[in-house]
């Protein structure tokens, strides 16, 4: 199949350059706008193309080298090829747009943005484990398929990962993990303590506590979480969770639980959804363990925190214990919500990826908080919610705010402040 030629006019959320050919939008990854770039047809729709980038014809005087090898075969990262302050004037632009395309939102204040170390930030990890022609492998998939890319370095882990990535590939050398181990997960606290470690297998070969005890010699691994698919069999050799020291507070994390994966951004993180609240009543909505919970109970005089990961509500509620105000709730937002009658002072949503339930934006709407503060992981969901939070004009954007947690990739963090009107 032929090259052709196009000329990349701006970067969309996903991490693709867009530029149009023969009346149709064309997708290409890892460009910068102004490029002009020999691409090859991937996947042809009737409005729309989605091309391999073959080679770079005019290069953008933005455009850097990579700090990964694998930077374009792995999957992991889309902007290894611009500088890091270039990333975030794009991700700016990116959420600037997305708002006011999605939401009907055309914000004209700052967006605040708070940037992080480009390197050396994740403080968990998920790799693929694959036979290949030299044995047993880890690594990530491979850009676009679930191919794997066997790796030995990763810039964009924490030290303590990178570490633990290549005693893992010392002991697959030397045959020491059974053949049908297919992920290992990884998470570290900031303090590079203690670290937690899922392993998934097709099946166990040999016994599980056996395994354990490899996964347990590496250094710091304090728990392990052995899954066998075949089964749908689970064994724990560990106390199932560590600990995260975060300015003074100590939160238990379990197996499956989330916690925000860049430590160099909690505290501001934390600071900045905590800036200037307090009040009567507050609730925290998709609490997770209670990363914000917990200096949130400090500030109100009852507050609750509602998760419905039945895991992360338990270190939720361990988190909690300590704090007389607070309350936390195991169960469903929509469901919390629908025998919710109070106007709370302050309400904090930190939904997925999917973003809110239409029917928990409703219900918000009605029960008219004075605050609303909303952490989303994406622009376009976010987007699609605030136009139904602000759509009557009862609230209006105070504050907004880009933390960029997730350097080198596409991926963008925002926060975002809503007052109600009086």
């Amino acid at each position: 199949m032929t090259t052709t030629q196009v000329k990349i006019e701006k970067l969309v959320y996903g991490g693709d350059g867009l530029a149009h050919h023969d009346g149709q939008a064309v997708f290409v990854p890892f460009v910068l706008p102004e490029e002009v770039v020999a691409i090859r047809p991937l996947e042809k729709k009737k409005t729309y193309l989605r091309g391999r980038l073959e080679q770079v014809v005019v290069a953008s005087a933005e455009r850097a080298t990579p700090p990964c090898k694998h930077f374009t075969v792995c999957g992991g990262c889309h902007y290894q090829h611009m500088p890091y302050e270039t990333q975030l004037r794009y991700k700016t632009d990116i959420l600037r747009e997305t708002l006011r395309r999605l939401g009907r939102m055309d914000w004209p204040g700052p967006i605040h943005v708070h940037p992080s170390p480009p390197v050396g930030y994740r403080n968990r990890a998920q790799w693929k484990l694959r036979p290949l022609a030299q044995g047993l492998r880890i690594g990530y998939h491979q850009s676009g398929t679930a191919a794997l890319c066997a790796v030995e370095h990763c810039p964009i882990l924490a030290p303590h990962l990178e570490n633990l990535l290549l005693q893992l590939c010392e002991l697959l050398a030397q045959s020491a993990l059974p053949a049908t181990v297919r992920e290992i997960e990884a998470f570290v606290n900031r303090q590079s303590s203690a670290t937690l470690v899922n392993a998934s297998f097709s099946a166990f070969e040999k016994s599980p506590q056996a395994v354990a005890e490899v996964f347990r010699k590496l250094p710091g691994v304090e728990s392990v979480l052995l899954h066998e698919s075949a089964q749908e069999r689970f064994e724990l050799f560990g106390p199932g969770y560590i600990h995260c020291e975060l300015s003074g507070t100590r939160y238990r994390v379990g197996h499956l639980s989330f916690f925000q994966v860049n430590d160099y951004m909690l505290e501001q993180l934390v600071a900045a959804v905590t800036a200037g609240e307090e009040g009567r009543e507050a609730l925290d909505l998709y609490a997770g363990v209670g990363l914000f919970s917990v200096p949130l109970a400090r500030r109100f005089e009852e507050l609750y925190a509602v998760e419905a990961n039945p895991a992360a509500a338990r270190d939720l509620e361990a988190n909690l214990s300590s704090a007389p105000s607070a309350r936390a709730v195991a169960g469903e937002v929509r469901r919390f919500l629908s025998g919710w009658t109070d106007s709370p002072d302050l309400v904090l949503l930190d939904p997925p990826r999917a973003g809110l339930e239409r029917e928990v934006a409703e219900r918000l709407v009605a029960l008219r908080p004075s605050r609303i503060t909303y952490l989303s992981c994406d622009p376009s969901t976010l987007a699609r919610d605030l136009a139904v939070l602000t759509r009557d004009r009862t609230y209006q954007i105070a504050e907004l705010h880009l933390f960029d947690l997730f350097p080198q990739t596409f991926h963008i963090e925002s926060l975002v402040k809503l007052e109600r009107r009086s």
